[in-house]
């Protein structure tokens, strides 16, 4: 019993390991990858390299699809050229195989002792994460020999080799088998080298373990699709095509099998060797054979799948992409993107105040409230997509990012709350009542509402670039707002005085309008801030302490 506990404890530590290096280089590279990526699609070849180089790193061929379905899914790549990627990534999940398939038993101790200096002396920097991804890599290799010791002594157990010699020999059940526990693990390279390591231990017939890699591949396409299960059709366009390519690939490599078997026992002596070698060679020929097909495939998924007719604006978010959660500086950059889709909400809400104004438009003014509630959801849609992102796996400067989003978003849902309520009270201060601004006191509105879209699209511009220089202009221009608010208010206080009729009638109403337009700007305002701290272009305080007189307690 000890050792068979022993051997899942050395399973589920191989399983952690490559989960480590996985999330650990992407936390490092995220960023570079995308960029790698995004940039060798225009041909199949390079694409199908730079898949090869990015899995190689990450070590799973899953991540590699989900980051690149979520460009698929933005309309950035052809499905076509990511299949291609997905070529490249295949291979290079089983290249890793064959690395790991030496003897580093020297290298495990010494690259765990490396990570862990680097990693608690530099915690919250590049090399602390760089230290992460030494430490995953210490513990596969460590593992691995774990493995190696747990199965020792069950090779010589009577009843296991009475087990494996009665275990059926079908490939099916193989195949199935390995795609199983691929799903459960999640990943193909864990149950590789753990069948491979098997094998080696005579615990598996290698014909056996060579059903089993086949299964590991399918099961790598089938955690895609799962995990792309509920995105949207585009998404899900790649992990099916790649599918494809893995199910075709073993339905003819089954019937080979047997001659494979011999081959690899007549130019291999070594079965572990046998089994890592035979995961590469199956990649590489599947990369060999399909490469031609991408663009047929790639329109057969597209065609079954297509793009879904868009709705109204209330049925968005569209662009949360739970597959963008694997990647986190991905996710990020998506949460960006649905922060500017709500400014455009509220956008759309602000510049229809002045038409209900205008017009008595109730119908409209009913319309913009109702939007409202699409401005609450988008809210909540990305705090509750951002608090999914784990915040380990961002690098200081996305972390800032995360903050800048969660800060932007609750402004824009306070901006619309504002909006809401400015409607209602023009509804029943103005429209219901069948009352009218002055000719100056609307000229005041509409110069003060003409400012403030002009500050919401600079707005939205701090946020999307960060340009210091913009986030002075939007923060200059909440002194500016303020003093106008003073002086329009001054102005209509004058109106009154002359006893002006329509002055009269909405006073309440338009110093009000005039205040909450003054609130909406300077939660604009407040979004130049997180900016302008960042670059140390903000002082501690607004008080020019040499004007002031010295307080006494007398005073």
């Amino acid at each position: 019993m000890i050792h068979l506990l022993n051997l899942l404890a050395a399973i589920a530590l191989l399983v952690w390991g490559t989960h480590i290096v996985r999330t650990g280089v992407l936390q490092v590279f995220g960023e570079n990858l995308r960029t790698v990526l995004a940039s060798s699609f225009s041909r199949r070849v390079p694409a199908m390299l730079a898949g090869l180089g990015v899995t190689s790193l990450v070590q799973s061929s899953t991540a590699t699809c989900l980051i690149v379905a979520s460009f698929v899914g933005k309309g950035l790549v052809s499905t076509s050229a990511a299949l291609a990627v997905m070529l490249g990534a295949d291979m290079g999940t089983a290249l890793m195989a064959v690395v790991f398939s030496f003897d580093l038993s020297w290298l495990s101790p010494l690259l765990i002792f490396v990570g862990v200096v680097m990693f608690v002396s530099r915690q919250n920097t590049v090399g602390g994460r760089v230290g992460r991804v030494l430490i995953g890599l210490g513990l596969i290799t460590l593992a691995l020999q774990l493995i190696v010791q747990a199965t020792e002594p069950m090779t010589r157990s009577p009843v296991v080799r009475t087990l494996l010699v009665s275990l059926p020999n079908e490939i099916l059940l193989d195949v199935l088998v390995g795609a199983v526990l691929t799903v459960a693990a999640y990943s193909s390279l864990a149950i590789v080298l753990l069948t491979a390591t098997l094998a080696s231990q005579g615990l598996l017939p290698t014909n056996v373990a060579l059903g089993l890699v086949i299964g590991a591949n399918l099961g790598s396409g089938v955690l895609a699709i799962i995990a792309t299960s509920g995105a949207a059709p585009q998404v899900r366009r790649l992990p099916i095509g790649n599918f494809i390519f893995k199910a075709t690939g073993a339905v003819l490599a089954m019937p080979l099998l047997g001659h494979v078997h011999v081959l690899l026992q007549q130019q291999i002596p070594v079965v572990h060797q046998q089994i890592v070698l035979f995961h590469l060679g199956f990649n590489i020929t599947l990369a060999l054979l399909f490469i031609g097909f991408t663009g047929v495939v790639g329109r057969w998924v597209v065609s079954w799948l297509p793009d879904p007719s868009r709705g109204g604006p209330g049925e968005r978010p569209r662009h949360l992409d739970p597959v963008a959660l694997a990647t986190p500086s991905l996710a990020i950059s998506c949460a960006a993107r649905e922060a500017l889709h709500q400014a455009d909400v509220v956008e759309t809400m602000l510049r229809g105040i002045l038409p209900v104004i205008r017009h008595n438009d109730l119908r409209l003014a009913e319309q913009l409230r109702k939007m409202d509630d699409t401005v609450d959801e988008l809210y909540s849609a990305i705090k509750f997509y951002l608090t999914q992102i784990s915040r380990e796996a961002l690098s200081e400067r996305e972390g800032r990012r995360w903050t800048d989003i969660v800060s932007f978003t609750i402004n824009m849902e306070q901006i619309g709350d504002i909006i809401e309520r400015v409607l209602q009270d023009v509804e029943d201060k103005k429209i219901r009542k069948n009352r009218s601004f002055s000719d100056a006191g609307m000229a005041e509105i509409c110069h003060l509402h003409e400012r403030l879209l002009a500050n919401l699209r600079l707005a939205m511009s701090v946020f999307l670039d960060g340009h210091v220089r913009d986030a002075q202009r939007l923060l200059e221009e909440k002194a500016r707002f303020r003093d106008l608010e003073h002086e329009y208010a001054a102005s209509h206080i004058t109106r009154l005085r002359d006893n002006t009729a329509q002055s009269i009638e909405t006073s309440s109403l338009h110093l009000d309008l005039i205040s909450d337009l003054k609130r909406i700007n300077s939660h604009l305002c407040s979004i130049a801030y997180p900016i302008l701290e960042s670059a140390g272009a903000l002082a501690s305080t607004r008080i020019r302490h040499s004007q002031l007189a010295p307080l006494t307690d007398e005073s």
